[in-house]
C-alpha cells in the first residue's frame, strides 16, 4: 500500500474524532457541518487504473457545472456499505445536478483488482462512476485517512467540505440543495448527463445472484440458499431440485406468505425444527420462515440501522445493525452483528436481544466479553461451549468461550495483517474470511478473498488449504477454483459452498475433495429478461469489415455466427435480437424482414437479393444476445456487436454468400 497505513472503517461517531485531523490538516477545508465559502480547488481525479460504470475517465473539467460528491471506499468495509443507500437517495433526488464518484482505494490486496471491484459494484447495485484508485493516487491527493470519506465539490471545482464515516445524509442533502439553488441562480448548473456504461448491463439473468450463505440439513434432505441479490431464500433438496422459493424477488420487508414476502439481501440462516431463522442483513432484521405454514415473520429489528454502541432492546421495537450470520443454541440466537463489530444474543422466548461479546470498538483484542474488540464478524458456528466466528476485517478466526466468558483468537493478527499462508499458530494468514463451519471438531473456513476453503484444527492451531488453488475462477474437479466464497454447510459427507461471485452453490466431496457445481433444477420462472437492441448498449463492439463483392441479380445467403468461449453457449431461454439494414440495391427477403429473433441454434441465416444495377452500397447487421455456462449455472452475460460491411455489386464477378463472425470474450 505504498507505506500507507490508513485507519479502518469508521462509524459516524468514531469519525468525529478524526474530522479536524483528516479535513483541516490535509485538505485545508472544513467538515461538511461547517462548510465555508472560501474554498480550495479540488485536486484532479488522476492516477486511477480503471474506470467503471462510465464510458471514459472523468476529469474536473468534465464535471464543471455539477455538484460532485466523492466517496472514498473499499468494498469489504461495512461502514462503506452502510452509506450506499444514502448515496442512492441523493442521486435520485438530484439526478441532473449531482454526480457521485466512487474512489475505490482498496484495503485488501484482492480488492485492488478491477474485475473484483466490478463484482462489488454489481453486488451493491451501484450505478455511479467508480475509479479503481489501486495506487492510492487520488487518496493521497485528497489527504484521505479513513474509509469511508466523503468530499463535496461545488460546480466550479472547489472543495466545500469533507467528513468521514456514515450518517451524513441530512447535512449532505442540505448542502447539495443550497449549492444547486445558488449556482442555478447564476446559470452555472449543467444538467447534461455524463456518459455512463453501467456494469449491470453486461450481466444477464442467472438462477442465483451473489448467494451469500448456504445451510444444508441432511435429516430433512433440504438445502437453504440465501439468494442474496435476488432478495429471496431458495429451498432445494440436497441434489438441487427446487422445493420452494421464499420472497418475490423484489427488495423490501414484507411479512406473510412465502410468495408475498420480501427481503433485502439476506445472509446467514439457522434451522431449528420447522423454523428457519434468517439474518435479513440490509433490512437490519431477523426473520423466521415457518416451513410448515409457509409464512414469514419479523421477530427482531425495526428496519432501521442501530447506532454505534447501541445496548440492544426487544422484538420489533428496537434496531439491529447489519446482522450477517446466526446460530441457534438452547432457545437463543447468537448473531454475528457485523455492523456493530460484536456478537449479540437474542432470547427467543422473551425476544430480548443485546450485545454479548465485544466492546463495539473495531480491532482485535482478546479478553473478557465486554473488553474484547472485534472487526466485522461475518460468520459464526457452534462447537461445544465455543462460538467460533470469522472476524473478517482482522482476517482472523476467533471464538467466544461460553463457560469462561472470554474471547480468544485462534489464527489471525490485526486490521492490516493478512495474506495466504498455511501453517501453524501465528504464522497463519487469511484474507477477509466470511464463513466458518464446525464439523467433527475442525473449523472449515471460507477464506473469501483468497478464493479458498481452508480447514483449521483449533487444538494445535494448524490451518491448511482444503480446496481451491487461490485463483479466482469457476472450475470444477480436483483442482477447483472459487470466486470469493462466503458461506459453508455440510450434509451427507458433502461440503456445500456459497460461491458468491460465481452465482453458484459448489459441492465438495469430503473424501475425494472433488468439486462440482450444484445443478438447480425445477425453478419456476416468468421468462427471461428482455434483451436490449445492440445500438442501445454502450459496450457494443463495432466491426468495420473490408469491401465485399456480390453478384448482381442474385440470391445472397447472409449468415451470422457467434463463437463462444469454451464452456459457454447461447442462453437457451433468451433469443438473440438482431436488425439488418441494407442500402440501395439489396433487398431483404422474407417479406423484407429487417429484424427479428431466432430461437434456433446459431448461426442465423438471412436471405438477401441483389438488384441488377452495378453500384456500391452497404449492409449493417446488429445483434445482442445472452450467453451462459454450458451447465446453465452461475452468471449469464450480455454482449452486442454491429457489423458494418461495404458492398460492391458487380455483374461479372462476386459471391453469393456473406458470413459474419464474432468471437466472444468473457468480461
Amino acid at each position: 500500500m505504498k507505506n500507507i497505513r490508513p485507519f479502518s472503517c469508521l462509524s459516524s461517531q468514531k469519525a468525529a474524532v478524526f474530522i479536524l485531523i483528516c479535513v483541516l490538516f490535509f485538505l485545508g477545508g472544513m467538515p461538511l457541518v461547517s462548510a465555508q465559502k472560501k474554498r480550495k480547488p479540488a485536486p484532479e481525479l488522476s492516477g486511477g487504473t480503471a474506470w467503471l460504470n462510465t464510458l471514459k475517465p472523468l476529469t474536473l473539467a468534465d464535471l464543471k457545472g455539477k455538484v460532485v460528491l466523492l466517496d472514498f471506499w473499499t468494498y469489504c468495509c461495512i461502514n462503506c456499505m452502510h452509506i450506499i443507500p444514502d448515496l442512492k437517495k441523493l442521486e435520485a433526488k438530484y439526478p441532473g445536478e449531482l454526480v457521485i464518484i466512487g474512489i475505490h482505494s482498496a484495503k485488501f490486496e484482492n480488492e485492488r483488482d478491477a474485475d473484483n471491484i466490478r463484482q462489488a459494484i454489481l453486488r451493491y447495485e451501484i450505478e455511479h462512476p467508480v475509479v479503481n484508485d489501486s495506487n492510492f493516487a487520488i487518496w493521497q491527493a485528497y489527504g484521505v485517512s479513513a474509509w469511508p470519506t466523503l468530499v463535496l465539490i461545488d460546480p466550479e471545482g472547489c472543495i466545500v467540505g469533507s467528513d468521514t464515516g456514515e450518517g451524513h445524509y441530512d447535512i449532505l442533502d442540505k448542502l447539495i440543495g443550497e449549492l444547486v439553488s445558488d449556482y442555478r441562480s447564476k446559470n452555472l448548473i449543467n444538467e447534461t448527463p455524463i456518459p455512463r456504461s453501467l456494469e449491470k448491463y453486461k450481466l444477464g439473468p442467472s438462477t442465483l445472484a451473489f448467494p451469500g450463505k448456504v445451510l444444508a440439513d441432511g435429516a430433512s434432505n433440504r438445502l437453504f440458499i440465501a439468494d442474496s441479490n435476488h432478495n429471496r431464500i431458495m429451498i432445494t433438496n440436497l441434489e438441487g431440485d427446487v422445493l420452494d422459493t421464499v420472497g418475490d424477488g423484489e427488495s423490501g420487508r414484507n411479512d406473510g406468505a412465502f410468495i408475498e414476502a420480501r427481503f433485502n439481501h439476506p445472509q446467514g440462516m439457522a434451522l431449528h425444527g420447522d423454523i428457519l431463522y434468517v439474518a435479513d442483513t440490509e433490512n437490519h432484521l431477523i426473520r423466521t420462515l415457518n416451513l410448515k405454514a409457509g409464512t414469514v415473520k419479523t421477530i427482531a429489528g425495526t428496519g432501521k440501522q442501530a447506532g454505534f454502541m447501541e445496548s440492544g432492546g426487544m422484538g420489533t421495537v428496537s434496531p439491529l445493525n447489519s446482522p450477517w450470520d446466526i446460530v441457534f443454541s438452547k432457545g437463543q440466537l447468537y448473531i454475528a452483528m457485523a455492523g456493530a463489530h460484536q456478537i449479540w444474543v437474542m432470547d427467543l422466548e422473551t425476544t430480548v436481544f443485546q450485545p454479548f461479546a465485544g466492546s463495539g470498538k473495531e480491532g482485535r483484542i482478546d479478553g473478557p466479553l465486554d473488553k474484547a474488540s472485534m472487526a466485522q464478524p461475518s460468520g459464526i458456528t457452534l462447537s461445544g461451549s465455543r462460538l467460533y466466528f470469522a472476524d473478517s476485517e482482522v482476517s482472523s478466526v476467533r471464538y467466544v468461550d461460553l463457560d469462561k466468558k472470554e474471547v480468544k483468537t485462534v489464527v489471525g493478527d490485526d486490521l492490516f495483517v493478512f495474506g495466504d499462508v498455511d501453517g501453524q499458530g501465528d504464522e497463519v494468514r487469511l484474507q477477509h474470511p466470511l464463513g466458518v463451519l464446525n464439523h467433527n471438531g475442525l473449523i472449515y473456513i471460507a477464506d473469501t478473498y483468497n478464493h479458498k476453503i481452508k480447514v483449521l484444527n483449533p487444538l494445535d492451531r494448524t490451518c491448511r488449504t482444503f480446496s481451491g488453488n487461490g485463483k479466482a475462477g469457476h472450475v470444477d474437479g480436483k483442482d477447483p477454483q472459487f470466486y470469493e466464497p462466503g458461506g459453508l454447510s455440510i450434509a451427507s459427507n458433502k461440503l456445500y459452498v456459497a460461491d458468491t461471485n460465481n452465482h453458484a452453490i459448489r459441492v465438495i466431496d469430503m473424501k475425494t475433495r472433488e468439486a462440482s457445481t450444484l445443478q438447480i433444477k425445477g425453478l419456476k420462472t416468468e421468462g427471461s429478461k428482455a434483451i436490449p437492441q445492440a445500438e442501445l448498449l454502450p459496450f457494443t463492439k463495432v466491426l468495420d469489415l473490408p469491401l465485399k463483392t456480390l453478384k448482381t441479380d442474385a440470391e445472397i445467403q447472409l449468415t451470422v455466427n457467434i463463437n463462444f468461449p469454451e464452456g459457454y453457449h447461447l442462453n437457451p431461454n433468451a433469443a438473440p435480437v438482431y436488425t439488418v439494414e441494407a442500402g440501395t440495391g439489396i433487398q431483404i427477403e422474407q417479406g423484407k424482414r429487417k429484424s427479428g429473433t431466432e430461437r434456433s441454434a446459431l448461426p442465423v441465416k438471412i436471405p438477401l437479393k441483389t438488384g441488377s444495377e452495378v453500384l456500391s452500397t452497404d449492409v449493417k447487421v446488429s445483434m445482442s444476445f445472452y450467453y451462459c455456462r454450458d451447465d446453465n449455472q452461475g452468471a449469464c452475460f450480455i454482449d452486442a456487436v454491429v457489423w458494418r460491411l461495404p458492398i460492391k455489386i458487380d455483374k461479372d464477378t462476386g459471391d453469393t454468400a456473406v458470413t459474419l463472425d464474432y468471437d466472444v470474450k468473457l468480461p
